[in-house]
């Protein structure tokens, strides 16, 4: 599931069915597949389907022709939103977290979600 929650100093922003913070890289591509594999999916674990999930849960506050997915090379699917690939950040360990948000990494960017499928590029972490 992808639903919005309201992070402190971000506003309404992606989180997965646990409430934890959905993040985009900015090296990937809109519309294209994640650039973001082997130490870089390790630290930014791939927001995927559950074997034998065909497509993600829409929650509340999500617009569900913006939700969708893409193929991963390691045959799974990664869940994106407005064409980006979603991720989490292992720190984030609790909902209203976003320890990840405008961190240069992995050779790129990363950036919270808001309900219109854009980066929030402020810096501020909860």
């Amino acid at each position: 599931e992808v639903k919005v929650r309201t992070v402190a100093g971000l506003g309404p922003v992606l989180v997965d069915g646990q409430g934890i913070t959905l993040y985009l890289f900015t090296t990937d591509q809109q519309g294209q597949p994640s650039r973001c594999y082997d130490i870089c999916a390790v630290q930014w674990p791939p927001l995927t389907l559950s074997h034998g999930v065909t497509a993600p849960m829409v929650g509340a506050g999500i617009q569900s022709r913006l939700l969708g997915t893409a193929p991963r090379t390691d045959g799974t699917t990664q869940v994106t939103y407005n064409g980006w690939p979603l991720y989490l950040w292992p720190p984030d360990r609790a909902p209203g977290q976003a320890n990840g948000q405008a961190l240069t990494n992995a050779g790129g960017q990363w950036y919270v979600v808001d309900p219109s499928g854009h980066a929030v590029k402020t810096s501020g972490s909860a």
